[in-house]
């Protein structure tokens, strides 16, 4: 598998992958560990994920180095993905069991019935590159925790990170064969999802690659979640405080140089507050710092291939093209690397590319409209459903709006963000199904009601 270093266009050493053979191995050896981990009691699976917890912490450094040079995170970004890795861990070490019993339902007199929550057996999470060890600890720590055993086809672009989650798993004393990463290209995928040996599919990635896998998972009656992107709207309404927006605002679009599903991304903004808004953004996405990412002082790394840098700026020249003002940014920096400044699109019409594309890199569009309704018809135009926020003065405005978005989570005067406590996903083309906390881990069981009746009861 190759690999470059995105802030120089320095190739790394390659790193060796599966073979079909390999493949069949592991959904061999996931299979029969699945009917020894199945047995395992809960509370010993909750000790495990702990001790990876304990892993990742004690590793942290050697961690986050590897994901800036092989996707070209900023350093200080990267030490907090490793915590926030071992965060979702401790979370599920401490609530599994409780999340998993049994659910007593009442029935006829006499008799014992309850919902058991029982894993169902190997699971292919198919995972992205831009939160390398966050995206596969928030599958790992509920899944396996529940009783699955996974198999992880990582991006392309980190199979060494591929490669240190494995190492975690056994390092913290998970059996051989609970948790395997396959070093392939997404040519076997298809194949992976149709074998009888694996129970059901996860996917965080494209729309593109979420259809198909969710065709393909349906075709053989598979459960799938799937987390596919979003275009998320970041509503600034007359009462709000414009100064916290444009700050807030700022480390929202440009969070990993902007390669986030859930990053702020269009900007919808009351033109009572529109220019204020504008002049205070601008400033704040100016003074943030672009420049190698194993410095501390770095805010914006590189893009993590040249491929997507190219993407960005097509998308941002589009959107000049069809008539909107670049007030920062919008060309390729002259260095080495593939990196993109942090740009601002004012008067982006609506049928932009920016409008209706997810733009995955650090470029943020400003729509200006004239009153509540509006916002609302605008935050919702797009095919996407992750996240959404609005910003105001008064919280029952807010929450209203809050219920207004078409979005799986939403924010009121907070950037939208992950948490292990609470369910994450989205509607729409962002997918479904939801990760994390108590709904996470029941995405992936067999709900399985059980009735308990004596015989001399008939």
């Amino acid at each position: 598998m190759e690999r470059t270093n995105p802030a120089t266009g320095d190739e790394l050493d390659p790193i060796e992958g599966h073979s079909r053979e390999d493949i069949d191995a592991a959904l061999a050896a996931a299979d029969d560990a699945f009917e020894e981990w199945r047995e395992v009691p809960i509370g010993e699976r909750q000790r495990l994920i702990g001790n990876a917890a304990d892993v990742l912490r004690a590793n942290k450094d050697e961690y986050a180095e590897l994901m800036t040079r092989e996707m070209g995170k900023p350093i200080d970004g990267a030490v907090a993905e490793v915590e926030k890795s071992a965060w979702a861990c401790e979370y599920y070490e401490e609530n599994a069991d409780e999340h998993l019993q049994d659910e007593v339902i009442g029935s006829d007199p006499e008799t014992k019935t309850y919902v058991s929550h029982e894993p169902l057996g190997p699971v292919l999470a198919v995972m992205p590159w831009n939160y390398p060890f966050w995206q596969v600890f928030r599958f790992i720590a509920p899944h396996i925790t529940a009783g699955n055993v996974g198999l992880l086809k990582h991006a392309s672009n980190v199979p060494g990170v591929a490669q240190a989650i494995e190492d975690v798993m056994l390092e913290a004393g998970f059996p051989e064969g609970v948790f395997q990463s396959l070093i392939i290209r997404s040519d076997p995928i298809e194949d992976i999802i149709r074998d009888d040996r694996l129970a059901a599919v996860t996917l965080t990635g494209s729309e593109a690659a979420g259809r198909a896998v969710a065709e393909t998972a349906g075709s053989e009656i598979k459960k799938s979640v799937l987390e596919l992107g979003g275009n998320d709207p970041f509503v600034v309404l007359d009462d709000a405080d414009v100064e916290t927006a444009a700050a807030v605002g700022a480390g929202a679009r440009t969070l990993n140089s902007g390669q986030s599903c859930i990053a702020a991304k269009r900007f919808i903004v009351h033109e009572d507050v529109h220019d204020e808004f504008v002049e205070q953004f601008v400033a704040e996405m100016d003074a943030l710092t672009v420049g190698d990412p194993t410095e501390e002082q770095t805010d914006i790394g590189p893009q993590a291939r040249e491929d997507l840098m190219d993407d960005l700026h097509d998308q941002v020249e589009r959107t000049v093209e069809a008539g909107a003002t670049c007030e920062l940014g919008g060309e390729p920096l002259e260095r080495d690397g593939f990196f993109y400044p942090p740009t601002v699109l004012t008067g982006v019409p609506r049928d932009a590319a920016a409008a209706n594309e997810e733009v995955f890199g650090p470029s943020a569009s400003v729509f200006e409209v004239g009153s509540e309704e509006e916002a609302i018809d605008l935050a919702n135009d797009i095919d996407y459903g992750l996240g959404a926020s609005v910003w105001t003065d008064d919280l029952d405005r807010g929450e209203r709006f809050a219920h207004a978005f078409e979005a799986g989570m939403t924010y009121v005067n907070q950037l939208v963000k992950s948490d292990p406590r609470l369910p994450f996903g989205g509607v729409k083309d962002s997918g479904y199904g939801r990760e994390l906390a108590k709904r996470g881990i029941r995405e992936f069981v067999n709900e399985k009601t059980v009735w308990v009746q004596s015989a001399d009861e008939h």
